[in-house]
């Protein structure tokens, strides 16, 4: 039995105060979900949400090191430290605008992994990838670099993301997601097929109220993780509910 999962990706926005009203709206709400959520947000705000929200806090990137002459870096320790439990690394912002490679991101899972801590593994091709028919060739290759370093079991996530699809108002259809999500587990799979079989893969990029069942009716897609849509709480909350129990 496979998780349904729906994480928020706040990116680089919010404030205390719109925080505080988020976390109230939500909280309110959250009894009445059936599938488990999480809030990944600036490191910033991470000890304030893990103070009051009622379900787990995630950060958004991770360093790759331990500790040391790292300026501006925050290390999975540290995150720990403080109560995070999750962590995105991968994502396509991250890929595209810093330069992140595939065995950058693998090094940070295993960063992530060493502190006890969740990595959300992100992966997804562009638009000319998936005109040229380099979808499953891009992803999988994104998946392998990871799963040479940690084990299916050890992932709390895999979030498959298509990259023209973040911020643009474009979906994947669900035939076209659920086709990526199958080779996903298939690859997951072939190294450890009890984790395949629980590991929670979602779906990101423009995900709302009002496609999100369709999509999550698929059966290799365990949730969302979600972006612009999460800013709104009603939003977030109206997406994690149309998450079918399993």
């Amino acid at each position: 039995m496979r998780d349904t999962l729906v994480i928020a990706n706040w990116k680089m926005n919010g404030s205390r105060a719109d925080n505080a009203r988020w976390v109230e709206t939500f909280n309110a709400k959250a009894p009445s979900l059936s599938s488990r959520c999480v809030v990944c947000a600036p490191f910033v705000y991470l000890s304030d949400l893990v103070n009051t929200l009622s379900i787990d806090v995630g950060a958004e990137n991770v360093a790759d090191e331990v500790q040391g002459a790292y300026t501006g870096e925050v290390s999975a320790e540290m995150l720990a430290d403080i109560g995070v439990k999750w962590t995105i690394v991968g994502h396509s912002e991250r890929r595209t605008l810093y330069g992140e490679t595939d065995e950058g991101v693998a090094k940070k899972c295993a960063r992530l992994v060493s502190a006890n801590l969740r990595p959300i593994l992100c992966v997804g091709e562009t638009l000319e990838e998936r005109k040229s028919g380099k979808t499953a060739e891009v992803v999988l290759r994104q998946l392998d670099a990871v799963l040479k370093v940690v084990s299916p079991k050890d992932l709390g996530a895999i979030a498959y993301e298509p990259v023209w699809a973040i911020g643009t108002g474009l979906t994947a259809t669900p035939e076209e997601a659920q086709a990526v999500h199958a080779q996903l587990r298939a690859r997951v799979a072939e190294v450890d097929d009890v984790a395949a079989q629980t590991l929670s893969i979602l779906y990101g990029g423009s995900v709302k109220p009002a496609n999100a069942a369709t999509l999550f009716a698929m059966p290799d897609i365990d949730g969302g993780l979600i972006g612009g849509a999460a800013l709104n709480p009603n939003d977030f909350l109206s997406i994690a509910q149309a998450c079918p129990a399993r």
